[in-house]
């Protein structure tokens, strides 16, 4: 994981002119000993923040009115002294004393407004800049200065890296030259494309003006699947995700599981705060973050936790006490999880990969994910450029258009053995009339009906119900060629859609009493579809028959080649990685309940929260590993268990688990 450390302190310092002593209080031996207590050891300290001052002497932008001193000058000779490294922060895209200065900088919607937090003259809130404007310029200059007055930092972490479909005077200017249409919104996109791309160019020469190895990373809140184009900006991954912040807690995992196979080092972070950024007073329960610390360490990154310094500069002891919690819990575990490599069963190919101008959450793949998660499947998620052959079987979920080049590589890893799991629109021709890859059925497009019912075949139908189950999403009609194709259930039309003509009880039309004619789903050799859209059913709806359903059609496809079995509730998580050098396998056990609080009121808002952290015990696991296992220990603990060997299956117990244990197998 290169330079990367696994105790990291994203410390947010964006501070209003208006607030007078700023790092006032300020102390070297308060500021060591709290960040020795809490075995940080890296702080990514502020050289300006969203409100566009800098803190620390500037001949190039404008210091804090309220400092006295170099605040990061300061802060940095304090780490260095215990060896703690020092990214170096800087506001990229919001910068309000940029905008009050030159306000023909700001970035402006078509229709004139300003664009950002702030869209009016009175609004509150961060300025958005346009990287198409002399801002650039400015930025830059703000980057190289902090690049030659501190050369010791250990990076540059750039902040709100976006460009939208501005039209101020340069970038009207620039779609002239270019021949664009500023009243087509694709043309608009395609001159925020070209101005974000020369942002990341000149942006990383600036941070690198000095060495030409220094770290960068551009954050945008998310690392958007599928765009590769400017990866090669980019010396590390931050994975931004604070799960009470609006991200929820099955985002990390599943951005975990993206970047792992990009090549580059990343870290997961979250936040102190009960909510998110920029919330002082705010303090999540200990035990939510010693769990978000496991996930990151069970899924392959370093740690990040984000806190607000206050203006006066003195840390939280409050929130370096929650911190250091976690924090002593992580150290413990690093051995285990160093260049530690990700095993995977299934590759879900990302749907938001395809189309990667979407946001962070997609129901697509956040509905596939899920499945995935709570039936403890081992799946990386991937882009269309990776390797499939190194996958049991390969997801294209519910809305995958496959053009000729997708449809050759997927031709190709089919004919090597790999397994295909379509469901929705994914898997027909473009035209949606029949199906790629030779699946034997016949199409009949989309059912005029919705909602509509499954009756699945009985092996894949839910544990507690043998009656048609309602579908709220509009299915593909299907018809099985018998005997070349295996129909995976019937499909049942209700009496009629809802509507002022006729409608029935509070909701829908019950299922007729036969079935209509058309298949639920078809397995033909390597090769299973299933007619609706399940994934955005399950995203939208969360019911348990629907991902049984389709966990029991995926073990169909699986057959014997899936990797672990356990018996962890579908709240608990699971990773399974691989040190090469240490010859040893590791089973990242997790569990922790998450419940949704909050949201009434004036100003309320549901907070997803863990607080406790329950123990659950005789958690069962079977593995099959590619080499025989000598022994099996629980770690970091270092007690040696039990373990029985079925054929390549390695079979294990443990005795308790509360929040997360890892279980070794020894080469």
């Amino acid at each position: 994981m290169g330079g990367l450390r696994f105790r990291q302190i994203h410390l947010d310092f964006h501070t209003s002119p208006d607030i007078e002593g700023v790092g006032a209080d300020f102390d070297k031996r308060h500021w060591q000993e709290t960040l020795r207590k809490a075995r940080v050891n890296s702080v990514t300290c502020f050289s300006k923040c969203h409100h566009g001052w800098s803190y620390h002497p500037t001949k190039v932008g404008r210091m804090h009115p309220h400092l006295k001193f170099n605040l990061l000058r300061a802060q940095m000779d304090a780490c260095k002294e215990m060896d703690i490294n020092v990214p170096i922060y800087i506001s990229a895209g919001v910068d309000n004393v940029a905008s009050r200065e030159h306000p023909e900088w700001r970035a402006v919607t078509w229709d004139g407004r300003y664009m950002g937090w702030a869209q009016k003259v009175l609004d509150p809130g961060f300025h958005a800049m346009c990287f198409n404007t002399p801002y650039l310029d400015y930025l830059c200059a703000q980057i190289e200065e902090a690049a030659r007055m501190f050369p010791e930092n250990n990076g540059f972490f750039l902040d709100i890296i976006h460009q939208g479909q501005c039209c101020c005077r340069w970038c009207m200017d620039l779609m002239a030259r270019e021949g664009l249409d500023p009243s087509k919104e694709e043309d608009r996109q395609k001159c925020a494309d070209m101005v974000l791309l020369r942002y990341y160019e000149r942006a990383t020469q600036a941070c690198r003006s000095v060495n030409s190895k220094t770290p960068v990373f551009h954050n945008s809140g998310h690392i958007t699947r599928g765009r590769r184009d400017i990866l090669k900006f980019f010396s590390h991954l931050e994975l931004e995700s604070l799960p009470t912040g609006g991200w929820g807690y099955d985002h990390f995992p599943v951005s975990a599981k993206y970047c792992a196979n990009l090549g580059l080092d990343y870290m997961g972070m979250t936040g102190k705060f009960h909510t998110t950024w920029g919330e002082f007073g705010g303090y999540k329960h200990p035990n939510a973050l010693r769990y978000e610390c496991a996930a990151m360490q069970a899924f392959g990154a370093r740690c990040s936790v984000g806190d607000q310094l206050h203006p006066r500069g003195r840390l939280d002891e409050s929130t370096y006490e929650i911190i250091g919690a976690a924090y002593r819990e992580v150290e413990e575990r690093e051995p285990w999880c160093i260049d530690a490599k990700n095993v995977a069963d299934i590759g879900l190919l990302s749907y938001a990969s395809l189309t990667w101008r979407k946001g962070r959450n997609d129901e697509v793949d956040d509905g596939a994910a899920r499945v995935l998660l709570e039936g403890h499947y081992l799946f990386d998620v991937i882009d269309r450029e990776m390797d499939f052959s190194r996958y049991e079987m390969v997801i294209l979920p519910d809305e995958v258009d496959v053009d000729p080049a997708l449809e050759k590589k997927l031709t190709a890893y089919l004919k090597r053995g790999g397994r295909l799991f379509l469901t929705g629109r994914s898997g027909l021709k473009p035209d949606g009339r029949g199906f790629l890859f030779n699946i034997p059925a016949e199409t009949f497009g989309p059912s005029p009906f919705s909602p509509d019912y499954v009756l699945a075949r009985e092996d894949l139908r839910p544990d507690f119900t043998r009656s048609p189950v309602v579908m709220y999403v509009v299915s593909q009609r299907i018809r099985v060629k018998r005997g070349r194709g295996v129909s995976l259930g019937q499909v049942y039309e209700p009496y009629f859609n809802r509507d002022f003509r006729h409608f029935c009880s509070h909701q829908h039309a019950p299922p007729k009493p036969r079935p209509s004619g058309y298949d639920a789903g078809v397995l033909a050799g390597n090769v299973l579809y299933l007619a609706h859209p399940v994934f955005t059913l399950y995203r939208r709806m969360g019911a348990v028959a629907y991902r049984q359903y389709i966990e029991k059609a995926m073990n169909l496809l699986l057959g014997d080649a899936r990797t672990l079995l356990t018996n962890l509730p579908s709240s608990g998580r699971v990773s399974l990685t691989h040190q090469p050098r240490e010859r040893r396998h590791i089973l990242h056990l997790l569990y922790a309940n998450t419940l949704n609080r909050g949201g009434s009121g004036p100003g309320g808002r549901q907070v997803e929260v863990i607080e406790d952290l329950t123990e659950i015990r005789d958690v069962t696991a079977e593995a099959r590993l590619p080499k025989a296992v000598r022994r099996v220990t629980l770690e970091p603990q270092g007690i040696e268990i039990g373990f029985e060997k079925a054929g390549e299956r390695v079979r294990v117990r443990v005795d308790r688990l509360k929040c997360h244990q890892m279980v070794v197998f020894h080469e």
